[in-house]
């Protein structure tokens, strides 16, 4: 009975203290005057309150693509004769990238190119004797038909000694290479691949929830694993028409200029799309004094004091929360010396932070997803 007794008063002894502690620092003794002030000064550090240029973003993450990508592949089954690139060569729209074994074919144009020039030398003959009256309609007829059958002919073979000249349809960055010399290749058969990656596309999906808030122009600041402490910059390029009925999501793409080629096609990258771009009233987030769901801070007074205010914030970004209501500009808060504090306390400043609130290229705020 003495160890149950013992318990009880100790139960209740807590309670008490535990009640009169949050009366003194909530609502209580304290806020009325009473043991704030009367004891040593407190020493402090001061940040002012200003404005500061804050942003909401929309987490996501997508997969990088080249702006034009393609499989260099043969148009015709034949034998390479010369390879005219290395691994990774940077190459121009129409270089040549690849010979195909060609003799037959450029033997059978020479021939042709000879077919024509005489079709071409029979027409002109029979069109003299044609416009003097000495050859009929259906002899000119004949040798037009010959000029121009000669001709399709040529246009023909070139079209087949152009498919053995592999080239580039534009400007990009060539892969490894898979032929060498003398590889037999066969239509569809991949020799490389090209990408041209001085602009990256960035496609990504972000909940059908935040649909009202995207538009085309946003920026958007991407994150890679290979270059952690380096941002890319781009903006949203496309919105889809649908919302995905399985994901709820709605896709999106993005246009990464990438002048460095730092960036590569198949890269996984977290997005952040910022939105709601704005200058507001900041603290620093060490000034605030969580009590429960309330937040508050300590404000200096002209008398070196402090008063504590309940404030209502907004986003926060690294090192500092948006003000919604509860504090005006130029105003001071406490940033160091908090935990020692009590509404009405004495102060003594050791000093005040410079810059902590100023506009500029906002940060983002925090992830929305």
């Amino acid at each position: 009975m003495r160890t149950l007794g013992t318990f009880l008063f100790l139960v209740a002894f807590v309670a008490v203290l535990g009640g009169a502690a949050y009366f003194y620092f909530v609502g209580g003794g304290a806020e009325n005057g009473e043991g704030g002030g009367s004891g040593p000064p407190v020493l402090v550090t001061l940040a002012s309150i200003e404005e500061r240029a804050f942003v909401d973003v929309i987490e996501a993450v997508g997969t990088a693509k080249a702006n034009e990508s393609i499989d260099i592949t043969a148009k015709a089954t034949e034998t390479v004769s010369a390879v005219n690139f290395s691994d990774g060569q940077k190459v121009e729209a129409g270089d040549v990238i690849v010979e195909m074994t060609s003799r037959e074919q450029s033997a059978d144009l020479v021939a042709a190119r000879a077919e024509l020039n005489e079709a071409n030398q029979n027409y002109e003959r029979i069109k003299g004797l044609a416009d003097k009256g000495f050859a009929t309609k259906a002899q000119l007829d004949q040798a037009v038909a010959g000029r121009d059958s000669a001709a399709a002919r040529v246009k023909a073979l070139e079209s087949r000694v152009a498919d053995r000249l592999i080239r580039a349809p534009f400007a990009g960055v060539l892969g490894l290479r898979k032929v060498s010399v003398g590889t037999l290749v066969r239509p569809g058969d991949i020799i490389t691949t090209l990408d041209d990656i001085s602009l990256i596309k960035l496609d990504f999906t972000v909940p059908e929830g935040f649909l009202s808030a995207l538009r085309q122009g946003m920026t958007v600041r991407v994150t890679v694993a290979a270059y952690p402490d380096r941002r890319f910059e781009g903006e949203v390029v496309g919105i889809d028409t649908r919302v995905d009925p399985v994901t709820r999501a709605v896709a999106l793409r993005a246009e990464i200029p990438n002048p460095d080629a730092l960036l590569r096609p198949g890269m996984l990258m977290t997005v952040a799309l910022l939105n709601n771009q704005r200058t507001v009233l900041a603290a620093p987030e060490q000034a605030l004094v969580p009590v429960e769901d309330r937040q508050y801070v300590f404000v200096a007074t002209a008398d070196n004091k402090v008063d504590r205010r309940e404030i209502k914030i907004g986003a926060r970004q690294p090192g500092f929360v948006e003000i919604v209501s509860g504090l005006k500009r130029g105003e001071r808060v406490v940033v160091e010396g908090t935990m020692r504090l009590r509404p009405g306390a004495n102060i003594r400043v050791a000093g005040e932070r410079e810059g902590e609130g100023r506009r500029g290229k906002p940060e983002a705020s925090g992830p929305r997803t």
